[in-house]
C-alpha cells in the first residue's frame, strides 16, 4: 500500500504496517539556512550573478577584432562595424537557442545536457570538457585582466599581479561559499554601474561632433596582410570572444526561483539585448571616430575618453571596468558547480559534487573552480596575454555542440514550425564551427594546443569514472531486484527502531535490511526523493520487491537529502524509543576509488551525531572493483 501525506500531519514515524510505503511531502520541516526560494535568484539577480562575464566582454571583444584588422592598415578598420553586426547576429541566434535549451533542460547543463540527450555519450563528454575548460579560463582571464588594469592605475601593484589575482579569487570563492544569492547582491551594483557607464559612453559619443579627448600614444604598426576573406574570418573569430559567457544562464537554471524556466529565459533575453546594444554602439563609435590601436591604452579607454573626456568620469569609468572584469569571474562560480553536479548525477564525476550543505550551494564545485583557476594563474604568472589564446576555443566548441544538438532535437520531435528552427540552429552551428576552427588554427602555437590536450584528458577522466561506477553498480545490483532480506529468528520488540537511509534498491540495501532484522526490533527504510514522480516510482519498485520492511519516502523539492533524514530521525527519537541509524556504505577494493563513494553517507553520519542522541553505525559493503 502506498500512502501520501504531509510531513506536518499527525502521523508519526514508525506506525505503518510492515512492507508498506508511505510518501511524505516536506511541509513544516524547518528548512536549513539557504533552502527555499528566498535564497534563489530572480531574473535581475541572475543577470548579475551569471551574465557579468558576457557583459564585460565588450572590454576586450571589439578590441580583439580591431587588432586583427589593423594588420591590414587603417582602411581595413572600417570593416569593424559590419563584422560586429555579424557577431551580434550570431548573438541573437545563440540567445534564441539557449532560451530553447533552458526550456528543454530546466535542470541546467546547457550544451552538455543537449549533447547528452541528443548526440550521445562521446559528444556529451566533449561538451562537458570544453565547458569546464572555458569556465576555469573565464575566472583566470577576468582576474588577470582586472589585476593588469588596476596595476595600470596604481603602478606599485605591478610586481604583485599574481598575489592580487589570488586575493581576488579567494574573495570570490568566499562570497560564493556563503551563498549564490549573496554573491548576486554583491554583484548587483557593479553590474548596474558597468552597463550604465558603457551605454553612457555610446550615448555621449554619438552626441558629440568630435572626440571629447584623445588618450594614448600613436603607434605605427606595419601592414602585414591584405583585407580578404581569411582576414575577415580571423577578425570575426577574434571578435566573437565578446560572446563568451552567453551560455552560463542555461547552465545555471537550478539557481533561479520558481518558475525557473521563465526567469532564466527572461535573464537570457536581457543579456542578449544589453550585450548587443553595447557591441553595436561601441562599433559605431569606432567607425565614426576612426579609432585605431594606440599605445598604453585599450580601445575601450579611448572610447571612454571620446565620450567623457579625461576628467574624473574617465577615471571613474575605468575603475568600474576594472572592477567588473575582476568580478566577471563570478559567472564560473555560478555555472560550473551546477554543471559538475550534473556530471556527478550522470556518474562522470565523483558524487561529492552533488552535495549541497547548509546553503543551496554546491560547495565542492565552488572549491574546484577556485583551485583550478589558482593553479592556472600560478602556471602563467597571471599574464593575460598567455591566457587569451585559450579562451574562446572551449566555449565555441560548446556553442557548436548545442546548436547541432538542437537541430537533432527539432528533426526528431518535429513540432510546429520545426523547419525554421532547424535552419536557425543550423546556421548558428555553421558560424560557431567556423569561429572555432579559425581560432584553433590561427592560435594553435600561441597556446591553443593546451586546450587540444586538456579536453581529451578530461573526456578520458569522465569516461573512466563512469566505467567504474557502472562496474560498482553492477556488483551492487542497481536496477535489479535483490533477494528478500533474511528475517531474524530473534523475537522483535517495539522499543527499538532501526532506521536505514537508502538511495535506491540494491544488494547493499538487502544486506543492510538483513543485518537490521537480525539485530531485532522494528526496522524502517527511509529515502528522499525530489518530486512526486520519483517518489511513486520508488514506491512501486519497493512494493514489487516486498522485503517485509516498510519504506518511508520523504518528498523534498528543495533537492537536499541530509536535512530531511536528520529531522525524521530526531522526530522518531522524540517518541522515547531507542533509535539506531544503520547507514549502508561502499568500501571499494582500491584506495584510489575512495573519493568516488560515501561522501553523503559520512556527512549524514556526522550531522546525526551532532544533532541527535541516536546510535549511528556505518555498515560497509566491500566491492571487488
Amino acid at each position: 500500500m502506498s500512502r501520501r501525506g504531509s510531513r506536518a500531519s499527525s502521523r508519526r514515524p514508525g506506525r505503518s504496517a510492515s512492507g508498506s510505503t508511505t510518501v511524505y511531502q516536506v511541509g513544516r520541516i524547518p528548512l536549513r539556512h539557504g533552502e527555499g526560494g528566498r535564497r534563489h535568484l530572480n531574473s535581475v539577480q541572475g543577470l548579475a550573478a551569471l551574465s557579468l562575464d558576457a557583459l564585460s566582454s565588450v572590454a576586450y571583444g571589439p578590441e580583439a577584432a580591431l587588432l586583427v584588422l589593423a594588420g591590414a592598415g587603417a582602411a581595413a578598420i572600417g570593416s569593424t562595424l559590419p563584422i560586429t553586426l555579424a557577431i551580434v547576429g550570431l548573438l541573437a541566434v545563440l540567445v534564441v537557442s539557449y532560451r530553447q535549451v533552458i526550456a528543454a533542460h530546466p535542470d541546467g547543463g546547457g550544451s552538455y545536457a543537449v549533447a547528452r540527450s541528443r548526440l550521445g555519450g562521446p559528444v556529451s563528454l566533449l561538451a562537458a570538457a570544453a565547458l569546464i575548460v572555458d569556465y576555469v579560463l573565464t575566472v583566470a582571464v577576468s582576474l588577470a585582466a582586472g589585476a593588469a588594469s588596476l596595476a595600470s592605475a596604481f603602478p606599485v601593484l605591478t610586481p604583485y599581479l599574481l598575489e592580487t589575482c589570488l586575493a581576488g579569487l579567494a574573495l570570490l570563492a568566499a562570497v560564493n561559499l556563503f551563498g549564490i544569492a549573496e554573491s548576486a547582491r554583491v554583484l548587483m551594483l557593479p553590474t548596474v554601474l558597468f552597463v550604465g557607464s558603457i551605454l553612457g559612453v555610446v550615448a555621449l559619443g554619438l552626441a558629440h561632433s568630435h572626440p571629447a579627448a584623445v588618450v594614448g600614444t600613436p603607434t605605427h604598426a606595419p601592414v602585414v596582410e591584405t583585407l580578404g576573406v581569411l582576414l575577415v574570418l580571423k577578425a570575426f573569430s577574434a571578435g566573437c570572444s565578446a560572446l563568451t559567457g552567453v551560455e552560463a544562464v542555461a547552465n545555471g537554471v537550478p539557481v533561479f526561483r520558481e518558475p525557473r524556466v521563465r526567469r532564466a529565459q527572461r535573464t537570457e533575453l536581457m543579456l542578449g539585448v544589453l550585450l548587443g546594444l553595447m557591441l553595436v554602439g561601441l562599433a559605431v563609435l569606432i567607425h565614426r571616430y576612426h579609432v585605431q590601436p594606440r599605445g598604453n591604452v585599450t580601445v575601450l579607454a579611448q572610447l571612454i575618453a571620446t565620450a567623457y573626456g579625461t576628467g574624473w568620469p574617465y577615471y571613474a569609468t575605468n575603475i568600474v571596468v576594472t572592477l567588473t572584469l575582476a568580478l566577471a569571474a563570478n559567472t564560473s562560480f555560478g555555472g560550473m558547480p551546477v554543471l559538475m553536479s550534473r556530471l556527478a548525477e550522470d556518474d562522470r564525476l565523483p558524487h561529492l559534487f552533488e552535495l549541497r550543505t547548509e546553503r543551496p550551494v554546491h560547495r565542492y564545485g565552488v572549491v574546484a573552480v577556485a583551485v583550478s583557476a589558482a593553479v592556472l594563474l600560478v602556471a602563467v604568472d597571471a599574464q593575460t596575454h598567455r591566457l587569451i589564446p585559450l579562451f574562446a576555443v572551449g566555449v565555441f566548441t560548446g556553442f557548436t555542440i548545442s546548436q547541432v544538438g538542437l537541430v537533432r532535437h527539432w528533426v526528431t520531435l518535429r513540432p510546429r514550425r520545426w523547419l525554421g528552427r532547424v535552419l536557425l540552429n543550423g546556421a548558428g552551428a555553421v558560424l560557431t564551427f567556423v569561429a572555432t576552427a579559425v581560432l584553433l588554427i590561427t592560435k594553435f602555437w600561441a597556446g591553443a594546443w593546451v586546450v587540444v590536450v586538456v579536453v581529451p584528458l578530461l573526456m578520458l577522466l569522465f569516461a573512466r569514472i563512469q566505467r567504474y561506477y557502472a562496474r560498482a553498480g553492477e556488483e551492487l545490483g542497481l536496477g535489479r531486484t535483490p533477494p528478500r532480506p533474511v528475517p531474524s529468528s530473534v523475537a522483535t520488540g517495539s522499543a527499538r527502531l532501526i532506521v536505514i537511509p537508502i538511495a535506491d534498491i540494491s544488494i547493499m540495501v538487502e544486506r543492510a535490511l538483513s543485518t537490521a532484522l537480525a539485530l531485532g526490533g522494528e526496522v524502517v527504510a527511509v529515502a528522499v526523493r525530489f518530486n512526486a514522480e520519483e517518489a511513486e516510482e520508488l514506491s512501486r519498485r519497493w512494493l514489487r520487491w516486498d522485503p517485509g520492511v516498510r519504506l518511508e519516502i520523504i518528498e523534498n523539492p528543495h533537492r537536499t537529502v541530509v536535512g530531511p533524514v536528520v529531522h525524521y530521525v530526531r522526530e522518531a527519537a522524540g517518541e522515547g524509543r531507542w533509535v539506531i541509524v544503520l547507514i549502508p556504505s561502499v568500501e571499494p577494493w582500491h584506495l584510489r576509488y575512495e573519493i568516488l563513494h560515501n561522501q553523503r553517507e559520512v556527512f549524514l553520519a556526522a550531522c546525526l551525531q551532532r544533532n541527535t542522541d541516536v546510535l549511528v553505525c556505518l555498515l560497509p559493503f566491500r566491492l571487488s572493483v
